[in-house]
Order: structure tokens, then C-alpha cells, then sequence
């Protein structure tokens, strides 16, 4: 089973790291990649009052602007799953960071709400192509014995980017300089992954065949556990994109704070969630069922939505709801990633099954702020906890159904 964790469609005679060695100063420039790609969901959030007082938006249309994020992301997982082993993982890691700083620098100087959402599907390209190619880099660089703790803290780079965007941002006073720090920084990183993360090899393909990667994915479809993952992440990314989106404009209307404390409030949520998600490593290297920690954290997170979004509690109760809410779910996202790889149907069709699971969480990243939003506008905050609450129960039935499919595997 620990082959599957290997990169698919690697020829075997490739240069590689020894089996017992890993190169941990190039997994930290590539968990600094998924940081950096991260820090793009957290900069809308904190700036919401900044890009309202400019655009004259409403909280509709600013979850429109969060979701064209990660159109790219739903549009180009799949096939960049496909793409990863020929063109190179390193190259794609490297131009996924530049895709970043170049849409980060078109944001700033943007005129006009148009300008602003195309600079942000430029960043969703260089998301989608770091989410997908990170994996990738670090399953040839990590040594099987350290690959648990490799994935659990890659598993973190969202959460940490967002907390990063949601401190950092709150501290400026115009929303403009942000973007042009981000710009800069992808860059920088960029470089610095080109020189300090040895090449992987390129597959024996130099272009993807589209009817070969119609095939790969209805294979990986036909497995089961792959969509099922998929799925739960789209329900996972629902829900806390449903809160996380919107944290800062919660706290500053529900519980009276300024933006500056908004942001550092948030920015301590999502730490708990990188607690979450380092807890879930563990869990999984003690032999925690994967499925009862899925079905867990998506109940917690529906139950504490409740107490969020509806006018039942206080303001401190509340808050501390949100540390609940994303303490849980840090849950998920290191036990689905890297239960990706293991439930894949061949070594080679490994990338594709990420590519499905980073499909699944770019629509729950773009379907969220939209809904959430347009129903907030629409009929207040409790009409978010009804949403967060149903795709909980969602959660709750695909993690059952991914402990069954899980169970066959083993027979």
C-alpha cells in the first residue's frame, strides 16, 4: 500500500532522492508554495469593507469575486492532474507561483470590478497548479517513513495562508500594497523553488492525450473511494469557506470589533484549524479509522455552525464556536489527502486522484461564498447556519460510504 504513495507515471530508472533520506529544506519551500497560493482566499476576505467602500459591492457580489478564484480550479484540476508527470512537477510548482504574482499584481492596479475578477482567475490558475503539483513534488522527496508527516503539514498550507492573509491584511490600511506583496512574494518563492527543489522526472509523453485522460479519469471514477473523496471535499470547502469567507465581516456586525481585531480573531481560527490538521497526522500514523474522523469533523462542524450563525449566543460563546468549528475540520483535509493516494486504482492514476479531490475542493471553495452570501443578503445570518448544517449531515453520509468502500478494498 505504501507504493501507492509514490509518484504515478515516474519511469522507474528516474533519479531519485534514497528511499531513506528526504530533502526537508524542499518541503518547506514547497508547504511555502501552498502558503503563498493560500494567502490568496485569505487577502478578499480581510478586505471586504475596503473593496465594498471601493467597488460598491454587496456581499453577494463579493462572493462572486472569492468563487471566480477557484473557477480555474474546478475547470483545470482534472486535466493538470493528467498533466503533472509530463510536464514536470517542479516546472508546474514553479509556474503556478508566477501565474500568482502576476494576477496579484494586476488585482492591485485594477480599475474596475471586471479587471479585479479576471486577475483573480489568474490566480486560480496558479493555485490549481500548486495544489496539484505540491503533492506530487513531495512524494518523491520525502521518504516513506516520513510521509505522514509530510502530508500532514502540507495539509496545513490553507489554513496557515489564510490566518497569514487575515493578520497581515488587518494591519494595512489600503488593500492595494497587500496585493502587491503578495505579487512580490510569489515571485520570490518562485526563484527560490527553482533553485532549492531538485527536478523531478518528465513522463515518456510530452502532451496529454485528451482521450487518454478521459480514460484515466472514468477509471479513477469507476474506483469509488476517489469520488467519494472528491465529494467530501466539496462539502468540506462548503462549509468552512461558509464561515471563513465571511469571519471577518461576522465579527465586525454580530460582535461589535473593529477590522483590525476582525482580523486577528480570524487569523486565530484558522491556527486551530493547522492544530486540526496536524492532530488528524497523528490520529492516522496510530491507526484512527479514516472514515470516523471524516464523519466527526463534518458533524462537529454543522452542530457549531448552529450556535454561529443563529442569534442564540452571545459574542465570546460564539467565538468560541468558531475555534470549535475549525479546530474539527482541520480534521479533514490531512485524512482526505492523504487517503487520495491510497484509494487510487493504480500507482500511475495517483495524480488524477488528486486532481479529483482538488476538483471537489475548488467548486465547495467556489459554490460557498456564492450561496452563502446571496443567502445572507437575502435573509440574514441564520440562513447560513441552515446551509453549514445541511452539508454536515452531507458529510456525515459520504464518510459511511467511503468507510464501505474503504472495507471492500481490504477484502
Amino acid at each position: 500500500m505504501q507504493k501507492q504513495f509514490e509518484m504515478a507515471g515516474a519511469p522507474s530508472s528516474a533519479p531519485s532522492l534514497p528511499p531513506s533520506s528526504t530533502h526537508w529544506c524542499g518541503v518547506a519551500l514547497v508547504v511555502a508554495a501552498g502558503v503563498a497560493a493560500s494567502l490568496q482566499v485569505g487577502k478578499v476576505a480581510i478586505a471586504v469593507p475596503q473593496l465594498r467602500a471601493d467597488f460598491g459591492l454587496d456581499l453577494s457580489m463579493v462572493g462572486w469575486l472569492m468563487a471566480m478564484f477557484s473557477l480555474l480550479g474546478v475547470i483545470g484540476a482534472v486535466p493538470v492532474g493528467a498533466w503533472v508527470a509530463r510536464a514536470g512537477d517542479r516546472r508546474l510548482l514553479v509556474a503556478g507561483l508566477l501565474a500568482i504574482a502576476m494576477g496579484s499584481a494586476a488585482g492591485a492596479i485594477a480599475n474596475g470590478v471586471a479587471v479585479l475578477l479576471a486577475s483573480r482567475i489568474v490566480e486560480g490558475l496558479g493555485f490549481v497548479l500548486i495544489t496539484i503539483a505540491g503533492p506530487s513534488v513531495l512524494r518523491r522527496m520525502v521518504a516513506p517513513g516520513g510521509k505522514d508527516l509530510a502530508f500532514a503539514i502540507w495539509s496545513c498550507f490553507m489554513p496557515a495562508g489564510i490566518a497569514m492573509a487575515l493578520f497581515s491584511g488587518s494591519l494595512l490600511e489600503e488593500w492595494r500594497g497587500f496585493w502587491l506583496g503578495n505579487a512580490a512574494l510569489s515571485a520570490v518563492l518562485a526563484m527560490l523553488l527553482a533553485m532549492g527543489v531538485p527536478r523531478g522526472p518528465l513522463g515518456r509523453e510530452a502532451l496529454v492525450s485528451w482521450r487518454g485522460m478521459a480514460r484515466d479519469a472514468a477509471a479513477t471514477l469507476k474506483a469509488g473511494a476517489p469520488a467519494l473523496i472528491s465529494a467530501s471535499f466539496v462539502v468540506y470547502s462548503l462549509q468552512f469557506f461558509a464561515l471563513f469567507s465571511f469571519l471577518p465581516v461576522l465579527l465586525i456586525e454580530r460582535m461589535g470589533v473593529g477590522t483590525a481585531m476582525a482580523g486577528s480573531l480570524s487569523a486565530v481560527a484558522c491556527c486551530v484549524n493547522v492544530a486540526g490538521n496536524l492532530v488528524a497526522g497523528v490520529l492516522l500514523g496510530r491507526g484512527a479509522p479514516r472514515w470516523l474522523l471524516a464523519a466527526s469533523a463534518s458533524a462537529l462542524m454543522g452542530l457549531a455552525a448552529l450556535g454561529i450563525f443563529l442569534p442564540v449566543l452571545g459574542a465570546v460563546p460564539a467565538f468560541a464556536l468558531c475555534l470549535a468549528f475549525s479546530g474539527a475540520g482541520g480534521l479533514l483535509p490531512a485524512t482526505l489527502i492523504g487517503t487520495s493516494a491510497l484509494v487510487a486504482p493504480s500507482e500511475r492514476l495517483a495524480p488524477m486522484s488528486m486532481g479529483l479531490l482538488m476538483l471537489g475542493s475548488n467548486l465547495g471553495q467556489m459554490i460557498g461564498p456564492v450561496v452563502v452570501g446571496g443567502a445572507v443578503d437575502a435573509a440574514g445570518w441564520p440562513a447560513a447556519a441552515a446551509i453549514v448544517a445541511v452539508a454536515g449531515v452531507c458529510g456525515v453520509l459520504l464518510a459511511l460510504g467511503l468507510r464501505r468502500s474503504l472495507a471492500r478494498r481490504v477484502r
